[in-house]
């Protein structure tokens, strides 16, 4: 079983939610400032806890610990459910007045909720080291927030990957490259359900973020980029997240696992690669591209052969954007140690360091691809030359905190199962207008 930073921990519907909803919840406004002591230790924590994710921050902090000897560190673990964990953790120290050095988090508009408790970076960090000139525009734009430049960018994942077992698209005739309409995707799936024994499409459910992140793809391949966009800027056409959310209920209630509504994405990707007690029973999945960080970690399950990707059907030419970044503090308990680690985390080292295990690409400008596994060297090609960059909804970049926790609500307790498209559809409106 391959793990992530949203590992199957048997977190539930409500749990899940009720834990985003008290990290929306908390305030640091006036909390904490810039200041600080210095302890002496550099404690960072991170949600990556297994699998994949667990390989990559142990070569990222490997490396910074030989570059650094001098630098007493302390990497901490805080793992589970796409940082609800983690997030909670680090709101209960910061309001505690007993904050870290550094944490791991996505920018954006997920900072919100560590307003007033950020330390700003800029000078000592993004200027120091050249950064402004040498890590990519729109990261940039991304780890700015109230007046202040408090994070780092690690690395981004793209979220409209369609993965997929090619042995079963080949048994079934067909071409996952000629998947131009979530129409041609409907027909495919179809044409798997009834000529494979394959499950058509991998899916988990136990957390809304799954169906958001799916239902985002579909609203943007059925009525365009601006749909999605104006979606998030709170003008959404209800009528075209009405159809995306009508595909999504047919693909769930006709061709997922039949114990989707148990499982997160690890356990669902898991079903594409298969292993000795499991083959693989499953066509194809949608999900960042951390999957392929899943997939690269079985030496018989190969990119190019066993498995390959293309983009959701209907996203052609579209780079749907997502971040991780490491994120300091205010009143900084050492702020020097910190400062030295968060200049690491912008290096080439650093970045070819973590995201080729983890299967993300670098925000550096300056990156040889050749110093990425082919996958990587390809989205890291897309990373720069894509037609649009939607930011991902699911993950903290495109709505603040408390509109993200209530769309994952609108999903949660209205398109789980029992489906009902229409109050999802005023649930997700009424999250984004506030």
């Amino acid at each position: 079983m391959v793990n992530n930073n949203t590992a199957d921990n048997g977190m539930g519907r409500r749990t899940y939610l009720g834990g985003v909803a008290a990290s929306a919840a908390l305030g640091l406004a006036g909390c904490v400032g810039d200041g600080g002591s210095d302890s002496g230790e550099l404690e960072v924590l991170h949600g990556w806890t297994g699998g994949d994710g667990a390989d990559a921050v142990d070569a990222l902090t490997t490396a910074f610990e030989e570059e650094h000897s001098d630098v007493e560190s302390n990497f901490q673990p805080v793992g589970g459910d796409g940082n609800v964990e983690l997030n909670t953790k680090i709101l209960q120290r910061l309001t505690n007045s007993n904050p870290m050095s550094s944490f791991a988090n996505w920018p954006g508009n997920n900072l919100e909720r560590y307003r007033g408790g950020l330390m700003d970076l800029e000078e000592d960090v993004w200027e120091a080291e050249g950064y402004k000139e040498s890590i990519q525009d729109r990261a940039i734009d991304y780890c700015t927030f109230n007046d202040k430049m408090p994070a780092v960018p690690l690395g981004s994942h793209r979220m409209n990957n369609l993965f997929y077992n090619t042995t079963a698209f080949e048994e079934a005739g067909v071409d996952a490259e000629s998947l131009d309409s979530v129409s041609d995707f409907l027909d495919a799936l179809d044409t798997i359900d009834r000529e494979t024994d394959y499950t058509p499409f991998a899916h988990g459910m136990r957390a809304p973020f799954l169906g958001l992140q799916t239902w985002a793809q579909i609203l943007t391949s059925q009525s365009g980029v601006d749909a999605y966009m104006d979606f998030i800027e709170g003008n959404g056409d209800r009528d075209a997240i009405i159809d995306a959310l009508e595909t999504l209920r047919e693909i769930q209630e006709n061709y997922i696992n039949a114990d989707a509504s148990s499982i997160g994405y690890t356990t669902a990707a898991q079903k594409i690669i298969g292993d000795a007690d499991e083959p693989s029973d499953a066509a194809c999945i949608h999900g960042g591209n951390w999957l392929y960080g899943m997939f690269r970690g079985d030496d018989s399950f190969n990119y190019g052969e066993e498995w390959n990707w293309a983009p959701f059907p209907g996203t052609e030419g579209i780079y749907f954007y997502h971040i991780d970044a490491f994120v300091a503090p205010g009143s900084n308990p050492s702020r020097e140690q910190t400062i030295t680690w968060q200049k690491f985390v912008g290096t080439k080292t650093a970045q070819i360091e973590f995201n080729n295990l983890k299967g993300s690409v670098p925000l550096r400008t300056d990156i040889d691809p050749g110093e990425l596994t082919d996958f990587l060297a390809m989205t890291y090609e897309d990373l720069t030359d894509s037609e649009a960059y939607p930011p991902t909804i699911a993950h903290g970049l495109a709505v603040e905190p408390e509109a993200m926790n209530d769309c994952k609500s609108a999903i949660g307790n209205h398109f789980m199962g029992p489906y009902d498209a229409e109050a999802a559809a005023d649930g997700l409106l009424d999250a984004v207008s506030q």
